[in-house]
């Protein structure tokens, strides 16, 4: 197929505004990824659009096993609201409110 360009599971972007490190997860528009690679702001970083991922949480709301997860762009953090926060995938463990971190397996 001459129009193929890749499996897309992992994919570059462009860093963000104040660039990115190995491991964190960032937006691109309503796109979320995690960061294969550190990156400088505007340089291209490979990025995983798949899999499950340990990602920092805000404290005072805890988070359910199959419950939606959201990124907070602000404070990059996940969180359990949707007010104004985009839907990234969904918690694979249960993580309490005081937890900083929980499982995501990331949403396409």
């Amino acid at each position: 197929m001459r129009n193929y360009v890749q499996h897309g599971n992992i994919v570059d972007l462009t860093a963000p505004v104040d660039g990115v490190l190995s491991g964190e997860g960032f937006l691109t528009g309503d796109l979320f990824g995690v960061a294969a690679t550190d990156a400088s702001v505007g340089q291209k970083v490979s990025t995983y659009l798949e899999g499950v991922f340990d990602l920092p949480k805000a404290t005072g709301a805890g988070l359910i096993e199959g419950q939606k997860a959201f990124w907070d762009a602000t404070a990059k953090k996940v969180t359990a609201s949707n007010t104004g926060n985009t839907l990234i995938g969904h918690a694979v463990e249960t993580a309490a409110a005081a937890a900083v971190s929980v499982a995501v397996r990331l949403a396409r």
